[in-house]
C-alpha cells in the first residue's frame, strides 16, 4: 500500500488530481485579481510619465512663444489626450493624466500630476 492511495477507493491518483483541479479553479479568481492589480500599477506608472512628458513640452513651447496647452495634448499618446487637464498660468504648466481603469473612478483616484515652469515671463 502507498502513501497516497485509501483503501477502498481503487486508485488514490484520480482523488487527488481532482484535488488539484479544486484547487486551481479556487485560486483562480487570486491570480486574476493579482494581475489586474499589476495592469492597473503598470496603466497609473504610464500615467505619471505621460504627465511629465507633457509638462515638459509645455514648458519648452511657453518658452517658445508658442501655445502651451496645445504642446502639452500634442505630446501624448490618442488614449491619453480624453484623460488629460492642462492648467497654464502664467510660465507654469500642470498637467493631470488619468490612466485607464477597468473599474469606475479607479483612474480618477490614481491620476498622475507634473508640473513644469518655462522660466520668468518676459
Amino acid at each position: 500500500m502507498t502513501a497516497l492511495s485509501v483503501r477502498g477507493a481503487g486508485d488514490g491518483r484520480s482523488r487527488i488530481d481532482g484535488q488539484a483541479s479544486i484547487e486551481l479553479v479556487a485560486l483562480l479568481p487570486l491570480v486574476v485579481a493579482v494581475a489586474l492589480g499589476v495592469l492597473q500599477a503598470l496603466a497609473a506608472g504610464r500615467a505619471t510619465e505621460l504627465a511629465g512628458h507633457a509638462a515638459q513640452s509645455a514648458a519648452v513651447a511657453i518658452a517658445e512663444g508658442r501655445d502651451g496647452s496645445a504642446a502639452a495634448r500634442a505630446a501624448l499618446p490618442g488614449w491619453a489626450r480624453s484623460r488629460v487637464r492642462v492648467e497654464v498660468s502664467g510660465t507654469r504648466v500642470r498637467v493631470r493624466v488619468a490612466p485607464p481603469s477597468l473599474l469606475p473612478g479607479m483612474g480618477d483616484a490614481l491620476a498622475a500630476t507634473a508640473t513644469a515652469d518655462a522660466g520668468p515671463a518676459t
